[in-house]
């Protein structure tokens, strides 16, 4: 059998290469075998990231027992968590597209024959994905696993509940002795932050997307079973291979609207409306942010997880996990399309809520029986975001989903929290924050700071948020975002003045700034353009290039 790698390995011309291979400690037999690239962010910076060297010295024992060679190397992985509320996050989003063009060269550079991706968190698992659809070589996805939540007072908690205690010191409901207590207690171990935010929802979709092995997305991240996973998807990178089974077999629009669902299902991040766009546009799928608002409105809303319930994702993974929302799904689903642990999607379909009765239907309710009638993700438009914007309507107060309010504007997120810890914004109020946007921001920054402060506050449920930037998949309220066009680009989110009215109607799927068009043209020809927040570096060079979020925020010409 020919193999991609044979440019690397074969033939008296490629003598130099072998000698290189050979100071690796490769023999002649290691040389003959497939190459299988093992990409890995392993990191000792990130907690999701922290144990991943462990789960790929398994895939590699995975890979050689299936009789591949495994050649691992790694790339970046961010924490937005620890990046978030300071200039840091800047950098979180603009790390998706290093992220795929490392692991992209890589492969190339090496004439890899497979992969084994192994990633965790918000923006490495899309990037890696991103990758995986422009080499279109074999390749399995594996994610290193939640986290457990942590134990305070008879409860539990995770990272989120940590963001919004901070609110309670800040309005005097809590001690900061009591927000050391829980600081101590939320985060108790390896793994991605446990409630159903960005990196868990994009680890649920790898599994619905039929590029990851059944279970992947909820086994533990110390759990026996996650090693058991590594070393399987080692041993099935090597099967795809022998299979032809490439990621564009699998990445077709059936699937992306597979995903999507059980996306909406789960009440997911809104991050996924950039990060399923994008991996469609480097697998050539017709699939945006369109089909988020078509599919939202014929699938029902089946689990409530931290941050909109007091669920995690371990109690989805004990309920059955993925597979188990898929097969409550079924029906709405298209179970031929082809995945890397069997045949097809269907092979993935666990026995579902029959095997966990008990918990699963506290879990994953059913189509019969949903949450909402609608998909947990909304998607907007109106004079404010012609182009779109997003919220995450299972994270809403049923109160909140119809408001209106005096717009209070900010051209920052640092400005909006300064004037929130001065009690400068009022209830019933809009806060705008703009030129917070891919190009704008630049990096489109999430706001779990701003957000937590009004969840955890006295303002909850009593302002909403308006924005071109994004927020956590750990955010809940009336927070809309990727509001595009973004202000930097000339959007009517720049336009707007304090005292403008701002009204919200998520289930009519409408954003309306009430000021009629002949005043917005009139202050559009007086609006200036903003200079650059940097004009040289990675971040520069990132807002020159990036699209809009309506389309994914991928970077023109790619």
């Amino acid at each position: 059998m020919k193999h991609r790698s044979d440019q690397v390995t074969k033939g008296a011309s490629r003598a130099p290469q072998r000698s290189l291979l050979r100071a690796l400690g490769l023999k002649d037999a290691d040389m003959e075998r497939p190459l299988v690239g093992i990409a890995n962010s392993y990191n000792t910076v990130v907690p999701g990231h922290m144990h991943l060297d462990r789960l790929a010295k398994l895939a590699a024992d995975g890979v050689r027992a299936a009789g591949g060679t495994p050649m691992e190397f790694n790339t970046i992985g961010i924490c937005d968590g620890l990046a978030m509320g300071h200039a840091g996050m800047h950098a979180s989003l603009p790390s998706r597209e290093v992220v795929a063009d490392s692991v992209e060269l890589m492969a190339n550079a090496h004439g890899f024959d497979a992969l084994v991706l192994i990633a965790s968190c918000d923006k490495i698992v899309p990037g890696m994905l991103m990758a995986a659809a422009r080499l279109n070589l074999p390749a399995v996805m594996l994610t290193g696993g939640p986290m457990a939540a942590g134990k305070h007072e008879g409860g539990l908690v995770d990272l989120i509940s940590v963001f919004e205690g901070v609110a309670r010191v800040q309005s005097g409901q809590w001690s900061t002795e009591q927000l050391t207590a829980l600081e101590c207690a939320a985060c108790p171990g390896p793994g991605s932050c446990a409630g159903m935010f960005t990196a868990n929802t994009m680890a649920c979709l790898c599994e619905a997307l039929g590029l990851a092995l059944p279970g992947g997305a909820t086994a533990l991240a110390q759990s026996p079973r996650r090693a058991e996973l590594a070393e399987a998807s080692g041993r099935a990178a090597v099967e795809v291979l022998r299979r032809g089974l490439k990621p564009l077999d699998i990445l077709t629009e059936a699937a992306f609207a597979n995903a999507c669902r059980v996306d909406l299902a789960l009440g997911g991040s809104t991050n996924t409306c950039l990060h399923l766009p994008a991996i469609a546009h480097e697998a050539r799928a017709g699939f945006g942010l369109a089909d988020f608002d078509r599919l939202s409105k014929q699938t029902p809303h089946l689990c409530k997880l931290s941050p909109a319930g007091e669920h995690r994702l371990e109690h989805l993974d004990a309920a059955g996990g993925v597979g188990a929302v898929m097969k409550a799904l079924e029906p709405l689903l298209d179970t031929t399309c082809p995945a890397v642990g069997g045949q097809s999607i269907a092979d993935y379909l666990s026995q579902g809520l029959s095997e966990h009765e008990a918990l699963g239907r506290r879990v994953i309710n059913t189509l019969e029986s949903p949450l909402s009638q609608e998909g947990g993700i909304a998607v907007l438009s109106g004079n404010l975001a012609p182009d779109g914007c997003v919220v995450k309507a299972a994270a809403v107060a049923e109160e909140m989903k119809v408001f209106s309010g005096p717009a209070r504007c900010f051209d920052c997120e640092e400005d909006a929290v300064a004037a929130y810890g001065a009690e400068a914004i009022e209830p019933g109020e809009v806060i705008v924050v703009r030129y917070e946007g891919p190009a704008g921001g630049p990096g489109m920054r999430e706001m779990l700071a701003l957000t937590a402060l009004i969840s955890g506050g006295p303002l909850d449920g009593k302002v909403a948020l308006v924005t071109d930037g994004r927020f956590s998949g750990g955010s809940r309220g009336a927070a809309i975002g990727h509001v595009s066009p973004e202000a930097v680009s000339g959007g009517v989110l720049g336009l707007v003045q304090d005292g403008d009215v701002i009204a919200l109607d998520i289930p009519a799927r409408s954003i309306e700034l009430k000021v009629d068009q002949a005043e917005l043209d009139a202050r559009q020809k007086n609006w200036q353009r903003p200079q650059p927040k940097f004009t040289r570096g990675a971040l520069a060079r990132y807002a020159a290039l990036v699209g809009s979020a309506a389309a994914g925020a991928v970077l023109k010409g790619n």
